[in-house]
């Protein structure tokens, strides 16, 4: 009778995991929570700190940060600097932020209080444009256009307060250069420093000691026009990178716009199923429910395959796609001060 006592309790508890499992398993995202912003700016730069903390920075010297997820927004203009576009932005905590602006001039401002005070921590030369800002525990970089046959990369070790450029900036192409679409053209892992031009020619630059030595790796993504190339790109682990792009000049055309590598970018292949459904200029993994989240002007797209093949899943368009550092949620930015939140 003690032996069948326990024999039913072991199943009962069996029978109710496999229950809780599956009423935990979700098949793919529903669409996206927009919230109602105070700004009208466009928005490509975006920072989710936490589900409850987020930055965002655009058009017009744009910032914004809420506090409680979305409910309540602090908004205003980087430093009086209203005919400047910060294109990324990227959020410390509550109180401390580090912003970009893409160029004339090129532009990198921090806030340690909230947004009410911005200081000015670097200044590029007449020719900079800046692109896009990775931090990794509190270690910044700055990829920036070509200046001199030289790719622009700044460090700081000094979570954002100075900047200083590399000894050896890899050999830029006479006008190439990388889209400023949503800062997600660079990633940073310990040594790995890895970031991908667009235009005529889209490759991806590839340092695995911090910037000292560089390789040049090509893709099979859409190039040959000014317009075309990657616009973004994501790690699921150490291995699988993903990238995504297009051409912005035609937002619809769903041809050689997601590519992804199985060697930590040092190789780069077409996804093999269905690509996103037009041009996508942002993109993040969430390894909640091991999906990828891409978005465009035209809308959001998803992929539960590591990359493979893409569906769509939202008309809404952004212009990016952030996942927050807890990993807890994905947030996205675009036009008229539009922000969501992704639902499932």
């Amino acid at each position: 009778m003690k032996h069948l006592s326990i024999l039913l309790v072991f199943v009962i508890c069996l029978f109710s995991c496999e229950k809780r499992q599956k009423k935990n398993y979700v098949d793919r995202p529903t669409g996206w929570k927009v919230f109602q912003t105070p700004v009208s700016a466009s928005l490509r730069g975006l920072s989710p700190v936490t589900e409850n903390i987020i930055w965002a920075s655009g058009a017009g010297g744009t910032w914004l940060r809420t506090t409680d997820g979305g409910n309540t927004w602090n908004s205003g203009i980087i430093a009086g600097l209203d005919s400047v576009d910060f294109r990324d932005i990227e959020g410390l905590d509550a109180s401390t932020a580090v912003a970009i602006s893409a160029g004339q001039p090129a532009l990198v401002y921090k806030t340690t209080d909230g947004g009410q005070t911005w200081n000015k921590t670097h200044e590029g030369t007449e020719k900079d444009f800046f692109v896009a800002m990775y931090f990794q525990r509190g270690k910044g970089t700055i990829i920036g256009d070509p200046v001199d046959g030289k790719w622009r990369i700044l460090q700081s070790k000094e979570l954002g307060s100075t900047w200083r450029e590399i000894e050896r900036e890899p050999e830029g192409l006479e006008g190439s250069g990388s889209f400023a679409a949503s800062g997600s053209t660079l990633l940073v892992h310990n040594n790995l420093i890895l970031f991908a031009s667009g235009g005529i020619n889209s490759d991806i630059y590839r340092s695995e000691d911090g910037g000292m030595h560089w390789k040049k790796i090509q893709t099979p993504i859409i190039q040959g026009e000014a317009s075309q190339g990657i616009f973004s790109i994501t790690k699921i682990d150490d291995n699988i990178f993903v990238g995504v792009g297009g051409d912005y000049l035609q937002a619809s055309l769903a041809e050689k716009n997601a590519i992804f590598s199985k060697d930590g970018g040092k190789s780069w292949a077409l996804s093999e199923g269905n690509m996103p459904s037009g041009y996508r200029s942002g993109v993040t993994y969430f390894p909640l429910h091991h999906w990828l989240i891409t978005v465009g002007p035209s809308g959001s797209d998803f992929s539960k395959d590591g990359g493979l093949s893409w569906e769509r899943f939202s008309e809404e368009g952004f212009h990016g796609a952030v996942r927050d550092k807890s990993q807890s949620s994905i947030w996205a930015s675009g036009s008229n001060g539009k922000i969501a939140k992704l639902t499932y």
